[in-house]
């Protein structure tokens, strides 16, 4: 594998990896989204990830997290508040790309996420994902899922 493309890809998904564990910290504790972005910042595995792309997502999803939560509220087959902080977490990256990162993807935003969820969530959790942020992409790229059709 090329240095650029580890660089690239593998620094991307690592960011995303580095968000998830801020936004469960952020459920979990409460933190302010500056307080997050601080104390993630000195981390030294925010020096292996996309950081421009982890600094966009961060605040964005931490400081817009209601709104998120809406739309995920409308993809959801339970109580919000049921949702496992790992699964909530995972599902407000893949919403936010979904709805704001266009360059990116909708089937690189559901593999990211669904990857995610094997990685750090529950045993078929990943499958959870994988029909919500589908059902999400239907909606928010339609138009993208129709030119693909």
């Amino acid at each position: 594998m090329s240095n650029a493309s580890s660089k690239g890809t593998g620094a991307r998904t690592r960011a995303r990896e580095l968000l998830l564990q801020a936004l469960y910290q952020k459920q979990l504790a409460e933190h302010s989204t500056e307080e997050l972005v601080s104390q993630f910042h000195e981390q030294v595995a925010y020096e292996r990830v996309d950081k421009e792309f982890f600094d966009e997502l961060l605040p964005a999803i931490s400081d817009g997290q209601d709104d998120l939560e809406k739309v995920i509220d409308e993809l959801i087959d339970r109580p919000l508040k049921q949702l496992d902080p790992v699964e909530l977490g995972i599902l407000l990256i893949g919403v936010h790309e979904l709805q704001s990162r266009l360059d990116i993807p909708y089937r690189v935003v559901i593999n990211e996420c669904v990857n995610l969820a094997r990685r750090f969530g529950a045993l078929d959790g990943h499958k959870y994902i994988n029909a919500c942020l589908d059902a999400a992409a239907q909606s928010i790229r339609e138009i993208e899922i129709q030119a693909k059709g």
